[in-house]
Order: C-alpha cells, then sequence, then structure tokens
C-alpha cells in the first residue's frame, strides 16, 4: 500500500509577488516550494496552515481563499495538497526551516527549480497574479 501524505501549501502573496522558500533539508534539498506542511490529527486544513506557517516563519497569515488541491505521485508517497491564497498579517518573516527564500513575480515563477507538486501550480499563480491591477 501506497504511503499518502496530506499537507497544506501557502501562497502567500504581496501585491504581484508570491513568497518561495527553498528547502534546507531531506530527499528534495534545495528544491523551492511554497511553504506548509502536514496536517496533524483532528486539524482543519486552514488550523494546519496558520500552524505550520507560524513555526516555519515566524509570521501570522490570513487565509484568502483555497486556489486548489493538488495530487501528486512522489517515488515513495502519494502527495495531497491543499493550496490557499494567503496574505502576511505583518511584514516580518523569519526563515526557521528553509535555507532561502524569495519574492516572485509573474515573470520569476519559472527562475527557480520548484517541487514537483508546487511546479503544477505555476499556471494557476500566473493567472492569480495576473489579476492584480
Amino acid at each position: 500500500m501506497e504511503k499518502k501524505v496530506e499537507v497544506v501549501a501557502a501562497i502567500i502573496r504581496k501585491g504581484d509577488r508570491v513568497f518561495a522558500t527553498q528547502r534546507g533539508y531531506g530527499e528534495w534539498k534545495d528544491y523551492w516550494e511554497y511553504p506548509g506542511g502536514k496536517l496533524e490529527p483532528g486539524e482543519t486544513a486552514e488550523q494546519a496552515l496558520v500552524r505550520e506557517i507560524r513555526e516555519e516563519l515566524d509570521a501570522e497569515i490570513r487565509i484568502d481563499k483555497h486556489l486548489c488541491t493538488v495530487d501528486w505521485d512522489y517515488p515513495s508517497f502519494h502527495l495531497h495538497m491543499h493550496c490557499y491564497i494567503c496574505s502576511l498579517v505583518s511584514d516580518a518573516l523569519h526563515l526557521n526551516e528553509h535555507e532561502a527564500a524569495r519574492w516572485l513575480g509573474p515573470s520569476e515563477l519559472r527562475s527557480v527549480g520548484w517541487l514537483p507538486a508546487d511546479d503544477q501550480l505555476i499556471p494557476l499563480v500566473e493567472q492569480e497574479l495576473g489579476s492584480v491591477q
């Protein structure tokens, strides 16, 4: 039986840019992702996302809307990822787990090496950012 992992991801948006983080550990070290993490038992996706961003970035977010849910088969597990467009409540961000981070505009989204599941989000994120006037 294939291992299933349920996670949440925050597409933190500021104007026409989104926040991307680079993994500093594990099998996918140096790949880029949207910050987030695993759901704990009894948590809703929204509760998990607020907690994970607090833990990973010392930041408070507001969840603006559910963007999509991505299902992706990695070699050792199946990923079920709930993705949300979010805003920062304050501008403070501190990298507790990642080795780097960048604010990316629509033309820069393809300039980093995304994790495969996160890469699937690029067209949707481009569409979201394109809606900024």
